[in-house]
């Protein structure tokens, strides 16, 4: 119920409770200032929350834990918020850190594995983790490159633990079958409006990006 329809039910029978009657009229003109002043108030209570806030008050949010903007855009700073957050009570364990990213972008943690790289076959270290698969398209949605996304990774492990390699992964893939055709609109082509199809992966590597404040 509005302001408007609870203040004319609480008139007494005494005055006709017509929306169109001067005593209406003038209801309305008060309630209309109060529901403004209570979208200001709902606007503020929402933009507590990291992922509604936007502009300076994102930067508020940031300066409360301790994390700067940079160059950041507002979808790229809710990740760095959101990662900052998690780090301050990261113990540096495989589990904790495939908490950390999960919150950071939005996914769910089964979308994440790392391994570790002590008892690689073929190259193994002792202090390193590799093949972080997380789907690219978390980070297409931020706007988030690898480099980037890199960096929150490195912030996270432990300390002397090298991030040797980060495995981004797409939908995209060929037919099982050799020669039945197989249709799949999230797995194959994309049609000419790109609605459909699948997308690639990626893998880390060092570019000229920006780099983060984290």
């Amino acid at each position: 119920m509005s302001f408007f329809e609870d203040m004319l039910n609480r008139l007494t029978d005494r005055y006709q409770k017509d929306p169109n009657s001067n005593i209406g009229k003038i209801i309305k003109i008060l309630t209309d200032e109060l529901e403004l002043i209570k979208e200001t108030f709902d606007r503020i209570e929402e933009w507590r929350d990291v992922d509604k806030a936007e502009g300076a008050v994102l930067d508020d949010l940031g300066v409360n834990v301790g994390q700067p903007r940079g160059v950041a855009t507002d979808e790229i700073y809710r990740v760095l918020l959101r990662s900052k957050v998690a780090r301050n009570f990261s113990d540096g364990t495989i589990d904790t850190v495939i908490r950390v990213i999960s919150l950071a972008v939005n996914a769910d943690p089964k979308e994440i594995r790392i391994k570790e790289l002590y008892n690689d076959p073929e190259n193994p270290e002792p202090a390193a983790i590799g093949l972080i698969q997380i789907p690219l398209r978390r980070l297409n949605e931020v706007g988030m490159s690898p480099k980037q996304f890199a960096q929150i990774v490195k912030k996270t492990v432990a300390a002397g633990v090298r991030v040797a390699s980060i495995e981004l992964t797409g939908t995209f893939s060929f037919s099982s079958q050799p020669t039945t055709p197989e249709y799949s609109d999230t797995e194959g082509f994309s049609d000419i409006n790109q609605v459909i199809g699948g997308y690639l992966g990626a893998a880390f590597a060092d570019s000229n990006d920006s780099n983060l404040p984290v």
